[in-house]
């Protein structure tokens, strides 16, 4: 006999959180008395076994369920995943690392109940409610993201940034093809994607102290955000991995020459010899710094770092020849130089781009 589907589902997405998932199990079978309820962990195939430890208690506990993501990162598509594999009607997403005060999800319940909401949104910014557990640097930022979310993105929330929101299930299986899988801001993903017809409250809540363990967030998160508003504004029209695949690439320009003229200085008398180190050390910043920053996602350690590279030098090269093929082939054609210039510099970025994509990083 098979069991219903419980009202909720808390969705804790979740990165070497082995220290923190008992507790918070404990949490929130206090916090549920009275509601039916599960917990499902996303892990994105931690080190420190926390899928491996929320299998042992969900063994236990049919309410612990447990997905563990192998080949797969970033916070946003563990929380679309959790999301998704619910059954219950209503599905909230928090930190699994005890900075969100689970005693709000009984009065976030009681407002979808009321069936005059569709999304409840925990909110640091209002009733006097200020992030407390933020830093001075952190909170300034959120400040301003949120800011620029509702300006840019029309999203009318307090607090757009918000980690800790609830909501009905059917809204998440109606906008999901339309979310990025990536970044950190799922929140501000939904209210963007769904801001015609969504229907909003917001409750105030105190951000607190994390559990145990170190916080996974960044200053690149600073270009997650920046992403997604870019493809909202642009209607995923515009790609942010090749807008800053190619800002990577106009820095490249600078340590090429650079490098070319300290070997110069050092005294390197064949310019061939000279332009073909200067371009090995500038592809070679460039795939740093993509690794880095534009493939953050999916970035590249160990050997697999070291093959990546040199799979990189050798699409660049490429690249390169084709810049300069095809730039000669428009320059033929009658255009002025820095037309033919141009063409060439287009041709070798999409190649690059594409390509490197394909076989260094293996992006679809």
């Amino acid at each position: 006999m098979t069991e219903p589907a419980p009202e909720l589902s808390v969705i804790l997405p979740a990165f070497n959180e082995r220290a923190n998932i008992p507790m918070m199990v404990e949490r929130l079978s206090r916090a549920l008395d009275g509601i039916d309820w599960e917990v499902i962990v996303v892990d994105d195939n931690s080190p420190d076994g926390t899928s491996a430890l929320t299998r042992d208690i969900g063994s236990r506990d049919r309410r612990v369920r447990c997905i563990r993501r192998v080949g797969r990162r970033g916070l946003a598509g563990a929380c679309i995943e959790g999301m998704l594999a619910s059954s219950a009607p209503y599905v909230a997403v928090m930190d699994a690392d005890g900075q969100h005060d689970e005693t709000l999800l009984a009065a976030m319940v009681a407002k979808l109940r009321q069936c005059e909401t569709d999304l409840v949104v925990a909110s640091r910014y209002i009733d006097g409610v200020t992030d407390s557990g933020f830093s001075a640097s952190r909170a300034k930022a959120s400040q301003w993201s949120t800011v620029l979310a509702r300006k840019l993105l029309k999203v009318e929330l307090t607090d757009p940034m918000s980690g800790f929101f609830m909501l009905r299930r059917e809204v998440i299986d109606e906008l999901a093809p339309k979310l990025s899988t990536q970044g950190f801001k799922i929140l501000l993903d939904i209210a963007a994607t769904g801001r015609d017809t969504l229907r909003v409250a917001e409750l105030p809540f105190v951000f607190g102290a994390r559990l145990h363990g170190e916080s996974k967030l960044d200053a690149r998160v600073a270009l997650d955000f920046g992403q997604l508003l870019l493809a909202k504004l642009s209607n995923d029209a515009i790609s942010y991995r090749f807008v800053l695949f190619c800002l990577v690439g106009a820095t490249g320009v600078g340590v090429h020459m650079a490098a070319l003229y300290m070997v110069h200085a050092l005294g390197v008398e064949s310019f061939g010899v000279q332009q073909t180190i200067a371009t090995i050390v500038a592809i070679a910043w460039n795939y740093v710094f993509n690794n880095a920053y534009t493939y953050r996602d999916q970035r590249l350690a160990g050997w697999a770092f070291v093959r990546g590279l040199l799979v990189f030098e050798l699409v660049c090269s490429v690249g390169a020849i084709s810049n300069v093929g095809v730039a000669s082939l428009i320059y033929a054609g009658g255009p002025s130089w820095w037309i033919a210039g141009l063409g060439g510099a287009v041709m070798g970025a999409v190649w690059n781009y594409a390509v490197s994509a394909a076989v260094v990083w293996k992006t679809p």
